[in-house]
């Protein structure tokens, strides 16, 4: 009798100890209960997701919202920061130094997807800053690399850290960037780079220049009502981005003729090489 008591005391905590071991092994997958730094508080661990579905879930979808669709706490400073990447000359004039606007790369006050016809977009900048630049060999965030646009391809001056128009632009780049995630990888921003074995020819990029950009853009680069200076006193100076070949080669196959880019390859390195042979501005770095 006493052994068969001892027999079922010794199957009965058998039992609970296997039943308990396999709940512990269940519940662990979702539940960690030890936490970081052995605090005791259960803490939800992340479900790791196929890669499949880790790359859906990364993804990032084009839908700027309006600057007109702003709240009425920041509205004012976003629709003026539209108005300085749209008529830069007029609303940030005591900043600017030649006849060009931020709007003639960044088409559309920069809310464009970039790529054919698009320009450079803004629209992400206010979720990728900081950012490492070559230039400086740092990161820098949004009011440097204004600023360097404004003392180079403005040729102007910096504006002041806490202006009202530098607040504005860059309340402008994070409002029409909301919704992003931050540092995602956004595919519409930046030039891309084309890959060539072509030996870009300045003089027949003049000829290019001659049939397919003078008619907006001036027989001298001087510009005209349809398009900005090229070169000269009124465009951008040897410092600016644009004044690169390899970035003004891609801006322009990818852009010009504007509202029809038919430009080869082969074309636009010819006339990249032939806009950036033309004199302009030297920047100073004390601009």
């Amino acid at each position: 009798m006493k052994n068969n008591k001892l027999i079922f005391v010794l199957v009965t905590a058998v039992t609970i100890a296997v039943v308990g071991a396999g709940l512990s092994l269940f519940f662990a997958r979702f539940i960690n209960l030890t936490g970081e730094g052995g605090d005791t508080t259960p803490m939800l661990q992340t479900a790791v997701l196929p890669a499949s579905q880790q790359e859906a879930t990364a993804a990032v979808t084009y839908a700027p919202p309006s600057p007109q669709d702003a709240p009425a706490s920041i509205k004012e400073a976003v629709l003026l920061g539209a108005n300085i990447i749209s008529d830069t000359g007029k609303y940030a004039a005591p900043y600017v130094g030649n006849k060009l606007s931020c709007t003639n790369c960044h088409f559309r006050a920069g809310i464009t997807q970039g790529g054919k016809n698009g320009g450079l977009s803004l629209v992400g900048v206010g979720a990728s800053y900081p950012q490492y630049r070559k230039r400086q060999d740092y990161a820098v965030d949004l009011v440097t690399r204004t600023n360097d646009c404004f003392k180079r391809s403005m040729n102007g001056h910096p504006l002041p850290e806490e202006s009202k128009e530098m607040t504005a632009i860059v309340t402008y780049y994070q409002w029409i960037s909301k919704g992003l995630p931050v540092y995602a990888e956004i595919p519409w921003l930046g030039l891309k780079h084309l890959d060539s074995t072509h030996t870009p020819d300045k003089a027949k990029g003049g000829q290019v220049f001659a049939t397919k950009c003078a008619v907006c853009h001036g027989k001298d680069g001087e510009g005209t009502s349809a398009a900005p200076s090229m070169w000269g006193d009124t465009s951008f100076n040897d410092g600016a981005g644009m004044h690169k070949s390899a970035n003004l080669t891609a801006f322009v196959q990818a852009n010009m003729p504007l509202g029809n880019p038919n430009l080869s390859v082969e074309d636009a390195l010819d006339v990249a090489k032939y806009v950036t042979a033309q004199p302009r501005p030297h920047f100073s770095s004390k601009q």
